[in-house]
């Protein structure tokens, strides 16, 4: 996250030089209006998708839906918010303040995760709904930095163990 900088942030954003600096006076300041906004950003899409989708009512319902959610993640716009989501999230290693930020919430669509799973009679639904999407989410970490997508298959071996 090097390259955030005012200078970088108002020359993409297309505005006069100086703009970004007015509003956040700091590198750090920047840095954490960035990664709320990211938060709030995704938060609302996670709650819109969960809104709109029924709970599965099998494993192959749950498997494609996330496969769909991954895809998305992969490209276009939700790339690049991923992208500097994960940024956000190395730069809390020296900025423990970010940590707060981007711990995962509760959203519709984790929801929708968590009801499957008591559905199908999963003792730790909570437990192993935050282990799954935090798997999920070590996948699509991992092909946004090393390329590639990610398989039905992968997606299917993670709900078989959240299923066990």
């Amino acid at each position: 996250m090097r390259g955030l900088t005012h200078r970088a942030v108002d020359r993409e954003a297309d505005l006069p030089p100086g703009t970004t600096s007015a509003y956040f006076r700091t590198r750090q300041a920047l840095l954490t209006a960035l990664a709320r906004r990211l938060v709030a950003v995704d938060q609302a899409e996670l709650q819109a998708i969960g809104e709109r989708t029924p709970v599965p009512r099998n494993a192959d319902e749950l498997v494609a839906g996330i496969a769909e959610f991954v895809e998305q993640q992969l490209t276009g716009e939700r790339r690049r918010r991923s992208l500097a989501r994960y940024a956000c999230a190395i730069e809390s290693v020296h900025h423990p303040e970010l940590r707060e930020i981007l711990v995962p919430r509760k959203n519709a669509a984790r929801q929708v995760v968590r009801d499957f799973l008591t559905a199908q009679g999963v003792a730790d639904a909570d437990g192993r709904t935050v282990t799954l999407l935090t798997c999920v989410d070590g996948l699509v970490f991992d092909r946004l930095v090393g390329g590639g997508t990610v398989s039905e298959q992968e997606i299917r071996g993670l709900v078989a163990a959240a299923l066990r």
